[in-house]
């Protein structure tokens, strides 16, 4: 068989193949585990902080580690989604405003990498209750929620989600969406107990 009726014999192959096949290929879009989500429930989180609040069941409040001289500062952890509130908190003695401003530069560090940043007003008088909530959209995202709570004359809490793996908000948001669900309740049954304060 000379050169040119090979070629042309596995040209001729090639088509057949082709043609047998009735479909084409196209990639598939990228998929990501299934995270399934438990209930939720809730229990008091109620000592000698001067705050009480909810929070959920299956999570586990521990003391900063990287500030073990602040008595106050706390973290909510998630260990089965490797997530953390993170909350600090600060009596006030005429520097709100600093805090303030200090919170708000921690969100605007997150607007490279977010598409929105949505805030929502806390405001409970019979609480003494004011604030905002950042919901902080965008895949590569570091934190996608954090808030400010203050009563505007003696305290001053702020709280951060993060997680310890690396940003993919796409993979991550049925976990982001529970726990911001989570924060909320953690919001809605907040008080400050007055009797106590940072020294």
């Amino acid at each position: 068989m000379s050169l040119l009726n090979k070629t042309a014999f596995l040209a001729l192959m090639f088509l057949l193949i082709l043609a047998s096949c009735g479909q084409v290929y196209t990639p598939k879009p990228r998929g990501y585990f299934r995270i399934d989500i438990p209930k939720r429930s809730y229990r008091l989180f109620d000592s000698t902080f001067p705050f009480r609040f909810e929070y959920p069941a299956d999570a586990k409040i521990t003391n900063d580690p990287n500030s073990p001289h602040q008595k106050y500062w706390i973290d909510v952890r998630y260990p089965q989604y490797k997530a953390t509130i993170h909350i600090s908190y600060k009596s006030v003695h005429h520097n709100l405003v600093k805090y303030l401003e200090d919170s708000r530069s921690m969100v605007i560090k997150h607007i490279p990498k977010a598409n929105a940043i949505n805030d929502s007003l806390i405001i409970d008088p019979q609480r003494h209750l004011y604030g905002m909530a950042y919901d902080i959209e965008g895949i590569g995202v570091a934190s996608p929620y954090q808030f400010i709570l203050t009563d505007s004359s003696s305290h001053f809490l702020r709280g951060a989600l993060y997680f310890r793996v690396i940003p993919n908000n796409d993979s991550l948001e049925p976990v982001i969406q529970a726990i911001k669900g989570d924060i909320r309740h953690m919001l809605n049954t907040f008080h400050w107990k007055n009797n106590i304060k940072q020294k």
